[in-house]
Parts: structure tokens; C-alpha cells; sequence
């Protein structure tokens, strides 16, 4: 399982850190991925790792702004939120797969999904 936390209310340039705790799996040598879904809207991918960190891929709509990281001692994971936008205004989700993807912003591969984090940017 996957618990995702770290999300609330945030102006705009403000900063927030996602975390999500994996457990029940061998977490290792899972790839790690973030999405996103604002209302009325598809979830879309924002951020991958691959389990080396040899492949790490952003959105373009975050490139520069976010930053995901993994720690595999305590199996956890995160994204550093920066600079965030009104835009940026989703329910988070955290996830995992256990291979390589071949496109990781297809989340119909994704193995396990946290239940969602609210983040909410506006003035």
C-alpha cells in the first residue's frame, strides 16, 4: 500500500513537500511516480524515478518547479513542490510500478496507487 500526505493550502510561489509511505511490497526496486487530477479534469502524470534514479522525467508544466526524490531505507517518497501556481491546484497521487515503463505517463501500468492528497493554490 501507498499513503500519501503533505497536502493543504498554499498562496501562490509557495512551497509544499509531498510524502508517501509504501508498505506491504518489497519497495526497492519499484519505480515511483506522482499525478495528478484537478477538478473536472483527466489524472495526469507528473513525475517519475526510476529505482536507480537513472531515469527521472517531469511534466513540462513542472520542470524546474518540482523535484521528486525517494528514500529506500525508509520507503518513502517525495516531491518537492516549488513555486506553485494556482494551476498546480489538484488531488495528488502517489504511485508505483515494478518495472521500467515504457511510457511512464501511462498510469494504466502503475502497480500501486496512494489515495490522494489535496493541494490547493490560490490567494
Amino acid at each position: 500500500q501507498l499513503q500519501a500526505s503533505g497536502g493543504g493550502s498554499v498562496q501562490p510561489g509557495g512551497s509544499l513537500r509531498l510524502s508517501c509511505a509504501a508498505s506491504g511490497f518489497t519497495f526497492g526496486p519499484y519505480g515511483i511516480g506522482w499525478f495528478r487530477q484537478a477538478p473536472g479534469k483527466e489524472r495526469e502524470a507528473v513525475s517519475y524515478r526510476s529505482s536507480s534514479g537513472d531515469m527521472i522525467g517531469y511534466a513540462d508544466s513542472v520542470k524546474g518547479r518540482f523535484t521528486i526524490s525517494r528514500d529506500n531505507a525508509k520507503t518513502t517518497f517525495f516531491l518537492q513542490m516549488n513555486s506553485l501556481k494556482p494551476e498546480d491546484t489538484a488531488v495528488y497521487y502517489c504511485a508505483a510500478i515494478d518495472s521500467p515503463p515504457v511510457n511512464w505517463r501511462w498510469r494504466g501500468d502503475y502497480d500501486y496507487w496512494g489515495q490522494g492528497t489535496l493541494v490547493t493554490v490560490s490567494s
